[in-house]
């Protein structure tokens, strides 16, 4: 398909930069089939059945962002997957000034080696030391806020907790899985005394989630790969889930990807521990998942090409028309959609 049918206008004050206050605060929409409904995160219970459940990501941010020198040039990077115990791949800014076999001081005893470049313009980072990596970064470190919330204002101490999940428990996301951050204690105790179940996976989500469709084809465009896993005991309980008659709700577009990765032709899911850059886009067939609760998506971007072939295109292009013209605020720290899609008998 061609990218542009993916685009629409979005005024820039839709575009939220601080989350909303209590998390479950937020609005959402619904999409129930082709119906939308203006409701709040808090109502989210009412919406579900007694048997669903409900999929979370529990990967953990790390503050990815570097800011450093090499000699008199100042050097930006944004690691994005780890490769090994000290070496790490990453974007860079002003990466014309940075030569292979050359060392970027980003202060705090925080150095590393520009191992190798790849062909998309990234870097192999080797960072000096004994430390763990995670150790070096929370030293040196900020928060990687999305382009969209960072280029309007700087990063603070706010989005160390603001820009991280309840689920979060396992280091290695350089982008938050940011359905999960409407969620809070109370929230979860209402959907358990309905009866709806929550697992969790592991999808530690890349800097490449934000890197714009460049082709003027979605057939032309290389998606990034990610690291996942699914426990053989979690992929056993969310089978159980389907076989009982309940739904598979994925809380955001990593726990879609990832459930659709390890889905068999049957629709079964099985364990699953790999990287996966499957790219999802209208006529894909899900077989792992009923339904999926997701934030605001960018225009032309792989997560609204997402959402257009769980729902069907006009159908988004609607419930996003109206999303802007109610108000609704967008991206990482915007308000959050429940898309129900008619359910195959």
């Amino acid at each position: 398909m061609r990218v542009d049918a993916f685009d629409f206008d979005l005024p820039n004050e839709r575009i939220a930069l601080r989350p909303a206050r209590p998390r479950d605060a937020a609005r959402m929409l619904v999409v129930d089939g082709d119906r939308i409904v203006d409701a709040g995160v808090g109502d989210l219970p009412a919406w579900l059945h007694p048997g669903d459940c409900l999929v979370f990501n529990d990967t953990r941010v790390i503050p990815a962002q570097l800011e450093g020198r090499r000699g008199d040039a100042k050097i930006g990077a944004t690691l994005h997957k780890r490769i090994d115990l000290r070496r790490w791949q990453a974007f860079v800014r002003n990466a014309k000034r940075l030569r292979v076999g050359e060392t970027v001081d980003f202060g705090s005893e925080v150095s590393a080696l520009a191992e190798e470049r790849l062909p998309d313009g990234s870097f192999i980072l080797a960072f000096a030391g004994d430390e763990p990596v995670e150790v070096l970064l929370e030293r040196a470190g900020t928060m990687p806020l999305p382009p969209y919330i960072a280029g309007k204002r700087a990063t603070d101490e706010e989005d160390r907790s603001d820009y991280q999940t309840m689920f979060a428990a396992k280091d290695g996301a350089v982008a938050a899985p940011t359905a999960a951050l409407h969620f809070t204690p109370g929230l979860l105790a209402a959907l358990a005394a309905m009866g709806i179940a929550t697992e969790t996976l592991t999808l530690h989500v890349g800097a490449g989630t934000f890197l714009p469709v460049k082709a003027d084809d979605t057939e032309d465009h290389v998606m990034h790969a990610e690291w996942g896993r699914i426990e053989a005991d979690t992929a056993a309980r969310l089978n159980a889930v389907r076989a009982a008659g309940g739904r598979i709700i994925a809380v955001g577009t990593t726990s879609l990807r990832l459930l659709e990765s390890a889905a068999q032709d049957d629709g079964t899911i099985a364990a699953f521990v790999d990287d996966t850059a499957i790219f999802i886009t209208p006529g894909y067939r899900f077989k792992a998942i009923d339904g999926l609760m997701t934030n605001f998506h960018l225009p032309r971007s792989t997560l609204f090409m997402l959402v257009s072939a769980l729902m069907g295109l006009e159908t988004m292009q609607a419930a996003y028309a109206h999303a802007i013209a109610n108000d609704y605020r967008f991206y990482s720290y915007g308000d959050a959609s429940l898309l129900l899609p008619v359910r195959a008998v």
